[in-house]
């Protein structure tokens, strides 16, 4: 059982890890240096942690060195789709548009009591590059690392490591089941759309990755 204080001072019972969570009465946006206190009272979690990364009410999450690309003409939602994964070198990518990339985040979260949210920088905003677009609202009880839509309006560079978009925690109010489901919970990994089990069934992790190196490999043997 855990115990939290709510803005108004009443204190509040709270019990996580897949159980019931009942929280304070006020909507409520973690401040930077709440965040940063938090990280040691095992509600919040990001790792690893880097104070400089940390803003007044949020903190930049970086980008991981792969991307995916799919590999289909059309899109099948009611199926798993083919994908190549392609390594970010030192001297960076260019994305280019009309084509969808799938990264992920250097940093492997933990959210206990609250809801993690992130968004894309404004900065690359600015360049033409939208990722998540709307903004991407997480589970509580969510933990992983945190799969990031990326598209461009015209050619721009990127590099991995790079500060890409920002995560913030809002408070909930009202009991919840914490997140527990196995479809994206503690993934170290990019996660290609899993959409395919809710529209057709498919009781299946298996996605259809490609690798050019091993086939090009395999033909010359």
């Amino acid at each position: 059982m855990w115990q939290v204080q709510s803005r108004g001072g009443a204190e509040q019972s709270n019990q996580f890890f897949g159980q019931n969570v009942k929280l304070g009465k006020e909507a409520m946006l973690l401040s930077g240096e709440e965040i940063r206190r938090r990280q040691n009272d095992h509600e919040l979690r990001i790792e690893p942690f880097n104070e400089e990364q940390l803003n007044p009410n949020s903190y930049n999450l970086s980008l991981h060195n792969e991307l995916l690309i799919y590999e289909e003409v059309v899109l099948d939602a009611g199926a798993p789709n083919r994908y190549r994964r392609i390594e970010i070198p030192p001297e960076g990518f260019t994305l280019q548009p009309g084509m969808l990339y799938l990264g992920r985040t250097v940093e492997f979260t933990k959210t206990h009591g609250f809801v993690p949210m992130i968004q894309g920088r404004s900065s690359l905003g600015r360049l033409g590059i939208v990722i998540n677009a709307g903004g991407a609202i997480g589970d509580a009880g969510y933990q992983g690392t945190w799969t990031l839509e990326m598209y461009c309006i015209q050619p721009v560079r990127i590099y991995a490591g790079m500060q890409v978009c920002q995560i913030y925690y809002m408070n909930l109010e009202g009991e919840c089941e914490e997140y527990s489901s196995d479809k994206y919970q503690h993934s170290r990994d990019i996660q290609p759309s899993l959409m395919f089990r809710e529209v057709s069934g498919i009781d299946s992790d298996k996605q259809l990755e490609l690798n050019f190196d091993e086939l090009l490999h395999g033909a010359r043997e």
